[in-house]
C-alpha cells in the first residue's frame, strides 16, 4: 500500500515536471538586453547663468517686458497667445491641410499595422486546403485505389495547424522592436506638428516685418525723390552744386535698388505661407499680417530641465529608436538558436466527392520540427555584431539629441534676453536717426548745411528703421522658438497625446 502511494506521488511529480517543461517550451525566454528608460539629465538649469527676472522693454510693438514662470505648463495651442485671429486661422488650416503632416499620419498608420501584423505570430496558423485530381496510372504499376482501378479521381479536403514556439524570444523581440518603431514614428509626427506651427508663426512674423521694411523703404524713396526735385530746381536756378545733385540722385537710385529684393522676399514669404497651409500660391487666402497686430506674450513658461526629455518629441523619438535597436539585438541573438515548430493536420480523401466525409476516409498527423542553424558563413554572427553596434549608435544619438534639446532652450533664453536689449537700443537709435534726418532737412532747406550731411542722415535713418523692424520681429520669433524648444505643449492636444505612451 505504501509502495503504491509512493508511486502515485512520484507519478504526479513527474506529470508536474512534464507540464512545466511543456510550459517553458511554449513560453520560453527572450534573449538579448532588456531596455530600461534612461534617467533625466542631472542638471538644475539650462545655462550657466539663470534667466533674468524680466527682460528689457521698449515703447514699441513687440517691446513688452517678458518674465519666466519656472515649471509652468505649456498650452497645446500656444500660438493663440499672440492674440491674432488671422494667425490662429492660418495655423489651424496648416495643421489640417499640410501634406507633410498627412504623410506623417500615414507613416504612423503603417507602423501601427505592421505591429498588429507581427502580433499574429503569437497565434497558431490554421490553413484549409481542398484538392481534386484526375489521373491514370500505367498497368505495369500497382494501382493506388483499393478497387485496383488504373484511372480514378481523388478528392482531398484537409485542415492544417502550425505553431512556432517562441522559446528564445524571437517573436517577442521582433514585436518589441516594431512597437518601439511605431512610437518613434508617432513622435516624428508630433515633432512635425509643433515644428509646422512654429514655422507658420515665424513665416507670418517675417511677412509682417518685410511688409514694414518695404513701406519704410518706399517712404524713404519719397523723401529722397522730393530732395532730388528740390536740388534740381536749385541747380537750374544756380543755387545748388552739381556734386550735391549727383550725390542725391545716387542715393535715390541706391534706395530704389533695395526695394525689388525686399518685395521679392515678401512675395516668397507669402508663397511659403501658402505652401505651409497646403494651398497653391495662386489660390491661397491673402493674409496681411502686421507686427502691431500681434501681442507679445509677457508671461513665458520655463519647464524644469528634468521634464524637458519627456516633453521634447525629438528626444522621445530618439529614445524609441534606442529601444528598437535594443530589441533588434535580441532578434539577432535568437536567430542563432533553434526554431521549434509544432504542426498537425487532419482531413479526408476519397475517390468520389460524395464519400469524402464517410467513415474510413479520414487521416491525421502531428509532428514537431526543430530547425537549428549549423553553418551560415558568418552571416548570423556578423548580423548580431551589427545589431550591437547599432545599439551603441542609437544610444549615442539619444545623448546627442538630449544635448541639442538643452542647447536649443539655452540659446532661446539668451536670445530672449539679448534681443529685448537690442530692441530697446534699436528704438533709441531709430528715434535719434529720425530726429537727425528732420533737423538735416530743415538746415539744408534753410541753407545752413550741405546736402552731404543730409545724405548721411537719410542713410542712417533707413538703416535704423530697418534694424528696428528686424529687432521687433526677433521678439516674436524668439517667443515662438521658446515654445518649440520646450516641446510645444503637444500633450494637451487630443490628436497627439496617445494613451499607449509607455516605452
Amino acid at each position: 500500500m505504501v509502495v503504491r502511494k509512493a508511486m502515485a506521488i512520484s507519478g504526479r511529480r513527474a506529470a508536474m515536471r512534464g507540464s512545466c517543461c511543456a510550459a517553458l517550451l511554449l513560453v520560453g525566454c527572450a534573449l538579448g538586453p532588456d531596455f530600461h528608460k534612461p534617467a533625466a539629465p542631472d542638471v538644475e538649469r539650462y545655462d550657466s547663468r539663470p534667466p533674468p527676472a524680466r527682460t528689457a522693454s521698449a515703447q514699441v510693438a513687440g517691446g513688452a517686458a517678458q518674465s519666466f514662470a519656472s515649471d509652468a505648463d505649456l498650452p497645446g495651442d500656444w500660438w493663440t497667445l499672440f492674440h491674432s485671429p488671422p494667425l490662429n486661422a492660418l495655423v489651424e488650416r496648416a495643421l489640417k491641410n499640410n501634406p507633410d503632416l498627412d504623410a506623417a499620419r500615414a507613416a504612423l498608420t503603417v507602423a501601427h499595422e505592421n505591429t498588429l501584423a507581427q502580433r499574429g505570430a503569437y497565434f497558431p496558423a490554421i490553413n484549409a486546403d481542398v484538392s481534386a485530381s484526375r489521373q491514370k496510372q500505367p498497368g505495369t504499376l500497382s494501382p493506388t485505389p483499393a478497387d485496383n482501378s488504373l484511372q480514378y479521381s481523388l478528392f482531398t479536403p484537409q485542415l492544417s495547424v502550425s505553431y512556432v514556439a517562441d522559446v528564445f524570444g524571437l517573436n517577442r523581440r521582433t514585436l518589441e522592436s516594431l512597437e518601439a518603431q511605431a512610437q518613434a514614428t508617432r513622435f516624428a509626427l508630433v515633432a512635425a506638428h509643433i515644428a509646422l506651427a512654429a514655422n507658420v508663426v515665424n513665416a507670418a512674423v517675417n511677412e509682417a516685418a518685410l511688409r514694414e521694411q518695404v513701406a519704410a523703404t518706399e517712404q524713404l524713396v519719397d523723401i529722397e525723390t522730393q530732395s532730388v526735385k528740390i536740388l534740381r530746381y536749385q541747380f537750374d536756378k544756380g543755387y545748388a552744386n552739381r556734386l550735391y545733385l549727383a550725390a542725391q540722385e545716387a542715393q535715390l537710385a541706391q534706395t530704389q535698388a533695395g526695394l525689388p529684393p525686399l518685395r521679392k522676399q515678401l512675395e516668397q514669404q507669402r508663397h511659403l505661407l501658402a505652401a505651409l497651409a497646403g494651398e497653391f500660391p495662386a489660390q491661397a487666402q491673402a493674409e496681411d499680417f502686421g507686427l502691431a497686430s500681434l501681442t507679445l506674450p509677457q508671461d513665458l513658461p520655463l519647464s524644469l530641465p528634468s521634464k524637458l526629455v519627456e516633453q521634447r518629441p525629438d528626444v522621445r523619438q530618439a529614445q524609441a529608436n534606442w529601444h528598437a535597436a535594443s530589441a533588434q539585438v535580441g532578434v539577432a541573438i535568437a536567430s542563432r538558436f533553434p526554431q521549434i515548430t509544432l504542426s498537425a493536420n487532419a482531413g479526408s480523401t476519397a475517390l468520389e466527392i460524395g464519400n469524402v466525409f464517410k467513415s474510413g476516409t479520414g487521416f491525421w498527423g502531428v509532428g514537431v520540427d526543430v530547425a537549428a542553424p549549423i553553418f551560415a558563413g558568418g552571416k548570423l554572427l556578423h548580423a548580431e555584431r551589427a545589431a550591437k553596434a547599432q545599439l551603441v549608435q542609437a544610444a549615442a544619438q539619444y545623448r546627442g539629441t538630449v544635448l541639442t534639446a538643452f542647447q536649443n532652450v539655452a540659446d532661446t533664453l539668451t536670445a530672449l534676453d539679448e534681443d529685448a536689449r537690442a530692441l530697446q537700443a534699436a528704438v533709441a537709435a531709430a528715434d535719434a536717426a529720425r530726429t537727425t534726418l528732420e533737423l538735416s532737412q530743415r538746415r539744408t532747406q534753410a541753407g545752413y548745411a550741405n546736402y552731404l550731411s543730409l545724405l548721411d542722415a537719410q542713410q542712417a535713418w533707413q538703416q535704423a528703421r530697418i534694424a528696428l523692424i528686424q529687432a521687433q520681429a526677433n521678439r516674436y520669433t524668439d517667443t515662438a522658438a521658446l515654445y518649440l524648444a520646450l516641446g510645444g505643449g503637444w500633450w494637451h492636444r487630443a490628436d497627439l497625446s496617445g494613451k499607449n505612451d509607455e516605452e
